[in-house]
């Protein structure tokens, strides 16, 4: 197996709106973010808090970690704990900019040993991106992917034990 960490995955987007009103949206908490994939952010904005997305009801929890860097708003970094799969634990750092269309959101994402998850993880973050867009410039997301969701919604009794909210507690994620 590789332990040589491979190249960032890098992700762009602009989106036109203001760089507050992209902040204000990718650290919501209390409340579904659909393009972060249907999740509950919960975090401590500062470095060392804790940052989990969950599932609506919060009995599982897909992203674990923990805050290392916020200069609202324009920079949130953090480490990224996949509980599907939760090594390695990986780094995630957002980087928001004003230019003169709106605001350009960068997702950078390090830390990766296997070149498969470091593929898979980028097609997410560019989802995510895209998907942030279309929420935050229309107020909508595709109908396509709400029901993706509502489909993952009915196979949550199927996740593996690793997602559970209480197996999160355990780890300290």
């Amino acid at each position: 197996m590789n332990t040589q960490a491979l190249p960032d995955q890098v992700c762009s987007v602009v989106i036109r709106v203001p760089v507050q009103q992209v902040w204000d949206e990718i650290t919501r908490t209390g409340s579904v973010q659909r393009p972060l994939y249907n999740t509950v952010l919960d975090i401590d904005l500062q470095p060392g808090g804790r940052l989990r997305y969950s599932s609506p009801d919060r009995k599982h929890v897909f992203v674990a970690g923990e805050v290392l860097e916020v200069e609202p708003p324009r920079k949130l970094r953090h480490t990224y704990i996949f509980t599907m799969k939760p090594d390695p634990v990986t780094e995630v750092t957002w980087l928001l900019e004003e230019v003169p269309e709106g605001c350009r959101v960068t997702v950078r994402h390090a830390g990766w040993t296997t070149a498969k998850d470091a593929k898979k993880h980028g097609a997410g973050w560019m989802e995510i991106l895209r998907l942030l867009k279309s929420e935050l410039e229309t107020g909508e997301i595709p109908g396509k992917t709400r029901l993706i969701y509502w489909v993952q919604g009915l196979f949550m009794w199927a996740l593996p034990k690793t997602t559970r909210s209480s197996y999160a507690d355990e780890q300290r994620w």
